[in-house]
């Protein structure tokens, strides 16, 4: 929730910041291939068939490069810097696609002088952008005030009296559900009059942490307890087809893997475990075996620790190891999202035990069944791995977040972030 005072002034302050950096990358996209000849042959000599095409080829592929990736990089936790290469290598490179296809006439040349020039411009503006971005906050000390401690990279300024802080940068932050008294009610008020933004807690923790937390469903928290229905059918088509694309480029994979699997210990190359799935219903996951076999005496205690790695677990093979860092155990999960029973991006299926257990200790945790879940998720790239019952309700936040803000451009930015967490072995065990 945002209360706005000068609200004309401030609606314009926000189209100037997205209308200068498209003029400016718009600018280089457009302009800067024309050097492109000069750098190549010496002369501004070039085919004026081709410069046309290229020029406005390349402005397009920046400018939506960059809708793109400022719309991504809305989302806490983001580093934006690592998203501004992906971004525009997509957009260029689906772009000279198109040209190749079409036949169009075009300089590759000038397209890559536009590419090197949008990204170099971009990269510019958020470096000035971030060095003049306000990284301090004024908080009303009076109700929940648990996002101070949850932000440490904010610089927190605590309000010791009503009074609207002297201060041009500010902004101010308070639990907007308790009941203040009324003195601060109007310095709220003024604030907000004199232009300077006043947040609830609630939705900026949000923003900051990229956790959504659920206190009571009367609340109605997400507007609707059903998550964006149009994008789900998509989602699912996403899914499959882009499943049947990359099978024949991981058959190799999965041949290799399954032989490293079989030569490492005694048992199946394939692991199978019942977990709980979209909609509460339990189906088997499968993956590359990575552990050795053992026997679990048949009990609800017994299972449930069975269905939890730790830290340095012995059970772990050595090939094993590696294929949990790399995540190249998950793939056989490509069976599972073609059954319809998983996605390529959502929250982490639990083991049924677990998921049990977690169903009777944190309120609201069947609510993450809502949507399919994924081989990969928010918590996955936020959190890793975890086991602990308070680790679990912090990942819940995690998915309560996905599930709020469930869309194309959030499962793009786990997408993204994957990739470096498979290079990494981030949350792996």
């Amino acid at each position: 929730m945002l209360i706005t005072g000068d609200h004309d002034r401030r609606t314009q302050r926000g189209d100037m910041r997205l209308l200068t950096p498209l003029l400016a990358v718009g600018l280089a996209a457009y302009a800067v291939p024309l050097l492109a000849p000069l750098v190549t042959s010496g002369t501004f000599a070039f085919e004026l068939a081709s410069t046309p095409n290229t020029q406005l080829t390349s402005l397009i592929a920046a400018v939506v490069a960059l809708l793109g990736f400022r719309r991504v990089t809305m989302y806490p936790g983001t580093r934006a810097f690592g998203y501004i290469l992906p971004a525009f290598s997509t957009t260029f490179g689906i772009a000279a696609a198109v040209l190749l296809a079409t036949r169009t006439s075009y300089s590759g040349a000038m397209l890559l002088v536009g590419y090197v020039a949008s990204i170099t411009v971009t990269f510019l503006l958020g470096y000035f952008e971030q060095r003049a971005a306000p990284r301090r906050m004024y908080y009303v000390p009076n109700g929940n005030t648990g996002i101070v401690g949850d932000t440490p990279q904010v610089d927190w300024v605590r309000l010791t009296e009503p009074v609207v802080p002297d201060d041009p940068g500010a902004a101010i932050v308070a639990d907007l559900r308790t009941t203040h008294s009324p003195d601060w009610e109007r310095m709220l008020a003024q604030a907000a009059i004199s232009g300077i933004p006043v947040y609830h807690t609630k939705q900026l923790r949000e923003s900051l942490t990229g956790r959504v937390q659920i206190e009571h469903l009367s609340e109605n928290s997400f507007g609707s307890l059903i998550p964006a229905l149009g994008y789900r059918g998509v989602k699912r088509t996403i899914d499959i087809v882009s499943t049947v694309l990359l099978l024949p480029i991981l058959v190799p994979v999965l041949l290799v893997v399954a032989l490293v699997v079989r030569l490492s210990s005694p048992g199946p190359i394939l692991f199978r475990q019942r977990r709980m799935g979209y909609r509460g219903i339990p189906f088997d996951m499968l993956k590359f075996r990575t552990m050795v076999e053992r026997t679990v005496e048949a009990n609800d205690d017994a299972l449930r620790q069975d269905a939890i790695t730790r830290d340095g677990d012995d059970r772990i093979t050595r090939p094993g190891r590696f294929l949990r860092r790399s995540r190249l155990d998950e793939l056989p999960q490509i069976v599972n999202i073609l059954r319809g029973e998983m996605s390529w991006i959502g929250p982490r299926p639990e083991a049924v035990p677990l998921s049990e257990w977690y169903e009777r200790e944190l309120p609201f945790y069947s609510y993450r069944h809502i949507v399919r879940p994924g081989i990969t998720g928010w918590a996955q790239v936020n959190q890793g791995h975890v086991a602990g019952l308070d680790d679990v309700h912090v990942k819940l936040y995690y998915d309560f977040y996905y599930i709020k803000f469930f869309s194309a451009w959030l499962d793009l930015l786990i997408a993204l972030r994957t990739v470096g967490i498979m290079l990494t072995g981030f949350g792996a065990k």
